[in-house]
């Protein structure tokens, strides 16, 4: 039996548009690998708050989920789109790339590809920018996903 990989999928989670998004990205996704969408499997600070919970255990507990699962993922997606790539999830970033998880990017919006791009931060840490939903799923995760994924190391940069 092949275990699937895990996909810690970060980005913008805060707009109905930003979380329908990412739900329809996590269904697209899950026939190849698990994936864990944090404002489903983790929980949302606000919705904590209104459900009774204090704003500093709501955080806590977030940041917590947030650290483990990334520890627990073997892919980590961000997904760069809108005017500015969201401050948590290039933090995200950060913490993926330094626990040296495969860490890709899927930048459908095209407002920072021209002139000057992502912040070289952010483009570093990428093993690979797509720029397609049907991208991603084709050259990637159908590729990858039941496979054991390279180290980050032994990886071309591509872009």
């Amino acid at each position: 039996m092949t275990t699937k990989q895990k996909l810690y999928l970060a980005g913008p989670l805060f707009s109905d548009a930003e979380k329908e998004f990412n739900r329809s990205l996590k269904s697209r996704l899950e026939q190849f690998i698990d994936v864990y969408l944090p404002q489903e499997d983790g929980g949302l600070v606000v919705e904590m708050v209104r459900a009774g919970i204090s704003e500093r255990e709501a955080w806590d507990f977030v940041f917590k989920k947030d650290i483990e699962e990334i520890n627990d993922c073997n892919v980590f997606l961000i997904i760069l789109d809108g005017r500015a790539v969201d401050e948590g999830a290039a933090v995200k970033l950060g913490i993926a790339y330094a626990l040296k998880k495969e860490c890709i990017g899927l930048q459908t919006d095209p407002r920072r590809l021209l002139p000057n791009g992502n912040n070289p931060m952010i483009s570093g840490a990428l093993r690979t920018v797509f720029h397609s939903v049907q991208d991603l799923v084709q050259d990637f995760i159908a590729r990858y996903a039941t496979a054991a994924l390279p180290r980050r190391e032994e990886t071309e940069r591509c872009g």
